[in-house]
């Protein structure tokens, strides 16, 4: 199955999404299920194979990286593409659990809401129409398209939003010698008997002991990941459908109006030179974080330029630990790294290693 769409992140979430991408995401399983035995292997031929392509659910997303109290750092919308919405939504994704929903057809287009006690959050993805992000509370949406021509027709709009699935997937797209892979127990996820794929690094300067990933029975479809950090029994971050149905949503799902009274920004990004979803080094058009990469793997580190979050660090003496040349905020499963010149280092590696790359 491949329901991924390209450029689906709005650009203030790439430091985000290049974060989580490093440290995966996961799942829970319970009573052991009665399915044909496979290697690793044909789990992952499995999932290449499955043919689901619409379907619809709920999801529930937990964090618990034994952070101090982010609070100082931003909270509130995360729908612009400033310095704050970018610390926002780390601080959110490192400290908040969350419900939503998603529905995805793969010719008519995804949407995701992000269930919030009084508000809502969407995001709506169609390759007619872009990418529209929603925030119900701030009464703010931005509306992101792309400019320019593509021989690619899935490279001309943003048309992916991110599920359990879709994480999934692109972490077993991006599975090589630097993982060992094994079969784990069967469990059941959202009442569907479930495989179990183990992913454990086998770099030893991983924060990350393992990445469980849960494989429907039936279908193939990923439902679930889970992420362990090093030496520790429990997740430290997780996501899993509570519920999934695999009809087709109404076409209506995907189709979005503003309501009156709507802050609406518009945002054009170029066809040309992101079509895979990543920044090319050093460089960031205007609007755009400029966001690079060191190392590979399970020991990849994000940089974020200098300028890019400054004015979301008022309040950072009171969580983070002092070290030479910045201060840093350590969890369990990814260390940040603020550089006294502005730049942010992030990974799920050590402290010693951001101050490496750092220089």
């Amino acid at each position: 199955m491949n329901t991924s769409v390209k450029r689906w992140v709005p650009f203030a979430s790439v430091p985000l999404i290049a974060v989580a991408a490093a440290i995966a995401i996961p799942m829970t399983t319970n009573a052991a299920q009665d399915l044909p035995e496979k290697t690793p292997q044909q789990l992952l031929e499995f999932v290449a194979d499955s043919d689901v392509t619409a379907f619809s659910g709920e999801f529930t997303q937990t964090s618990d990286l034994g952070l101090p109290d982010l609070s100082s750092l931003g909270s509130g919308s995360t729908t612009g593409v400033d310095g704050d919405s970018i610390m926002s939504a780390l601080v959110e994704l490192a400290t908040a659990s969350h419900d939503a929903r998603v529905y995805v057809d793969a010719d008519a287009g995804a949407r995701l809401q992000v269930l919030d006690r009084l508000d809502e959050r969407d995001v709506i993805a169609t390759a007619d129409d872009g990418l529209w992000i929603y925030d119900s509370g701030a009464k703010s949406a931005t509306h992101v398209t792309s400019t320019g021509g593509s021989d690619d027709p899935d490279s001309t709009t943003p048309s992916e939003i991110p599920t359990p699935s879709s994480v999934a997937e692109k972490l077993l797209d991006s599975l090589d010698d630097t993982t060992t892979v094994a079969v784990g127990s069967n469990g059941t996820v959202a009442g569907r008997s479930a495989y179990e794929l183990v992913l454990t690094p086998r770099a030893d300067d991983s924060l990350v002991g393992d990445v469980t990933i849960s494989i429907d029975g039936e279908t193939g479809m990923p439902l679930g990941i889970d992420v362990t950090a090093d030496g520790a029994s429990t997740p430290a971050f997780s996501v899993a459908y509570t519920s999934l149905d695999l009809s087709t949503p109404d076409a209506s799902l995907f189709s979005f109006t503003p309501p009156a009274g709507t802050d609406v920004t518009e945002k054009a990004i170029p066809a040309d030179g992101h079509s895979d979803g990543t920044l090319p080094d050093g460089s960031g058009a205007e609007g755009e974080p400029d966001v690079t990469t060191t190392g590979s793997g399970w020991s990849t580190i994000v940089e974020l330029a200098a300028g890019d979050a400054t004015s979301a660090l008022d309040g950072l003496d009171t969580i983070t630990t002092p070290v030479d040349g910045g201060r840093v905020i350590s969890s369990s499963l990814v260390n940040v790294l603020f550089t006294d010149d502005g730049r942010v280092f992030a990974g799920a590696v050590s402290v010693e290693a951001l101050e490496t790359a750092a220089g």
